[in-house]
Parts: structure tokens; C-alpha cells; sequence
């Protein structure tokens, strides 16, 4: 029966998390690369280690943004400060 009508209405992520190479459940590195294969990357929600309390496609969007200045081999951008009064 859960097979036939289980739903969720939640948006599917955090399958294939990022993390540091010490994280042992962390399947892919801050390059977007998947730990001990070449050349595959993941950029989707997967990849988002801990559940958002917002729709996912802001920030799928973003991670998408950044993997192709990440695989182009673009600098990250220089952080914007502005003086708070």
C-alpha cells in the first residue's frame, strides 16, 4: 500500500551530498566532482548536505552558476563589502 500511494511533498535532495574528504557520507567535493571517478560531476539539489526550509530552485540555480565557472576554470569572484553607518 505505501508503495502504491505514498507521496511527499518534499522536493528530493541530499542524495549525494558535499562535504570534506574526512566527512565519510559526503560523496562529492567542493569541485563538484564525485569522490574516485573521473570525470563526472554532479549539480543538482543531491549535492545539498542539509534540508532547506525554502524551494529548492533558488539555490539550484546558484549551484548550477557556480559549476560552470567551476568546470570553465573561472576565479570565484572577489566578495563584495560595503561600510554599514
Amino acid at each position: 500500500v505505501a508503495r502504491e500511494r505514498g507521496t511527499t511533498t518534499f522536493h528530493l535532495m541530499g542524495t549525494c551530498r558535499m562535504g570534506p574528504d574526512t566527512d565519510p557520507t559526503a560523496v562529492v567535493d567542493d569541485q563538484l566532482r564525485v569522490k574516485g571517478m573521473q570525470g563526472l560531476r554532479v549539480v543538482d539539489a543531491s549535492i545539498m548536505p542539509t534540508m532547506l526550509s525554502a524551494n529548492l530552485n533558488a539555490c539550484v540555480l546558484m549551484i548550477a552558476d557556480k559549476a560552470s565557472d567551476v568546470i570553465r576554470g573561472r576565479a570565484p569572484l572577489e566578495p563584495i563589502v560595503t561600510a554599514r553607518d
